[in-house]
């Protein structure tokens, strides 16, 4: 087993660079299994990784993409069967790679050696920016591609909001300001009838959750993925719905659940039929009160609406479903790309007809952007900088 244990130990070390939790206990396991089961196809031997590597149903596709991956790169276990059992039948070409197989190749290519760099020159680096600083403010429009990998590796990183509302229900405990008669009663049997200790509790808190209406047209095409990622980062650990409007309303909320982040968007695409197509906002909120906002605005809710608000149709109907929305939610935080640009004016008519119906104006064109909404989201009062009336007024004068 001395070369095959060598690879299944490199294998297990790939699966937990691209996120897998494999430790040194699976990699003992996974040997002693391939040990006992054998290797009588390739079908098998992937069968048997798969029971000991896998713990969850959602780290299947990296699992099979990592199992594609390295092993095809060196024939190994093509070679393995066809001096253990030369008469195993020929192998099927694999399937395309699943989502996932970027971050894959990465993690495979970090175990490659690297190559002796160039000596390095110094130089005065004094009175310039670093590269992270000059990302967080830089314009996701204008990012390259790696730097836009670079922005949602950053977001994975941003501190989740940590607000939290009453709720009618309550918890124990010693110093509330509440008699709990139940629990009481109950402390009481269990001595005997002896009262001796009063039990009492306090109301119950609970992260409020997050309602997003995203608009993917073409116009807001540039920031919806980024955006997107950052829901999904915010999914992990908060209660989110999402939802997708071009021309219609889509929900998405289940796509995003996936943990693994290509596979999630992968879903969004697929269920998403008008992707950067034209914009129906009214239409499309409309929609929503109708359909879904008794189902998720409970509990008291606080809804992001991302979209640069050029609605050209319908603008009486915008204003009385922004009305509506406004008055279901706990809070309407409107995102708006637009706002990255210095002179700024809310002088088209969609725009004047959202903005009395939300309690914060906000950009959301960079990291930085952002981090300060994953702020504000912690927050319960409305910073002076976010709020609308002030764009109301610079319009009006």
């Amino acid at each position: 087993m001395g070369k095959l244990a060598e690879n299944i130990a490199h294998f297990a070390r790939l699966l937990r660079d691209a996120g897998l939790p494999v430790g040194p206990g699976h990699m003992l396991d996974a040997v002693r299994a391939v040990e006992v089961a054998g290797v009588a196809s390739r079908e098998d031997f992937r069968a048997t990784l798969h029971a000991i590597f896998v713990s969850k149903h959602e780290q299947s596709v990296i699992f099979h993409a990592a199992f594609d991956l390295f092993w095809k790169k060196r024939g190994f276990v093509e070679k393995l069967i066809a001096m253990m059992s030369p008469m195993a039948e020929p192998q099927k070409q694999s399937a395309k790679p699943a989502p996932g197989a970027t971050r894959l190749s990465e993690a495979l290519a970090g175990k490659r050696p690297k190559r002796e760099a160039p000596p390095e020159i110094e130089q005065d680096m004094r009175l310039t920016m670093s590269g992270d600083e000059v990302l967080q403010k830089k314009d996701f429009a204008q990012m390259s591609v790696e730097e836009l990998q670079r922005a949602e590796q950053a977001i994975v990183r941003l501190r989740v909001p940590q607000d939290e509302i009453r709720i009618r229900r309550f918890r124990p405990d010693p110093r509330g300001s509440r008699i709990d008669p139940r629990a009481t009663l109950r402390l009481a049997l269990s001595r005997g009838g002896d009262m001796f200790q009063i039990a009492r509790r306090e109301p119950a808190m609970r992260p409020p959750p997050i309602v997003a209406l995203c608009d993917i047209s073409g116009s807001m095409s540039e920031y919806s993925r980024v955006f997107l990622h950052f829901l999904h980062h915010l999914t992990k650990k908060r209660r989110v719905e999402t939802f997708l409007f071009g021309t219609r309303l889509t929900n998405v909320t289940r796509a995003l659940r996936n943990r693994d982040i290509d596979a999630a968007l992968a879903q969004v695409s697929n269920a998403v039929p008008d992707w950067s197509g034209g914009t129906r906002i009214g239409t499309s909120l409309h929609a929503f009160n109708r359909q879904w906002s008794r189902r998720v605005l409970g509990q008291g809710a606080t809804v992001l609406l991302f979209t640069d608000g050029l609605e050209r149709e319908g603008v009486e109907q915008l204003s009385f479903e922004m009305d509506r929305l406004h008055r279901s939610c706990r809070r309407l935080i409107w995102l708006n790309p637009l706002l990255r640009y210095d002179r700024f004016e809310a002088k088209a008519s969609g725009i004047r007809a959202m903005l009395p119906h939300v309690d914060e104006f906000r950009s959301v064109h960079q990291l930085a952007s952002l981090r300060d909404l994953a702020q504000a989201l912690s927050q319960p009062t409305i910073k002076t900088n976010a709020d609308p009336r002030i764009w109301l007024n610079r319009a009006s004068a």
